[in-house]
């Protein structure tokens, strides 16, 4: 396939919905109730099965998560939610873009 055909394709492609760039998202999430050095990894097990995270850290010292994820495939809420599941309810601490 010609370069001069393949350019207008691509932008045609990527103006589509379901190929619109995702916006990566983090948010530090504040998790008072980790009382042992082993939450951490239930917490973090928790963050990563919800669709939309690439990446989680937690620390217990600071009692806080932070995650990274996909805008348009999850939220704070759903985040908020999985660790309430996983019995360690969270509040939003902080977010960026």
């Amino acid at each position: 396939m010609s370069k001069l055909l393949l350019t207008p394709l691509l932008a045609a492609l990527l103006s589509l919905p379901q190929f619109a760039l995702a916006k990566s998202q983090t948010v530090s999430l504040n998790v008072p109730t980790m009382d042992c050095a082993t939450c951490p990894i239930t917490i973090k097990a928790a963050l990563l099965k919800v669709p939309g995270v690439t990446r989680a850290t937690v620390s217990y010292e600071r009692r806080e998560a932070v995650v990274v994820f996909d805008d348009s495939k999850t939220g704070v809420d759903e985040l908020k939610k999985a660790t309430a599941d996983a019995g360690y309810p969270s509040m939003l601490k902080s977010a960026s873009k």
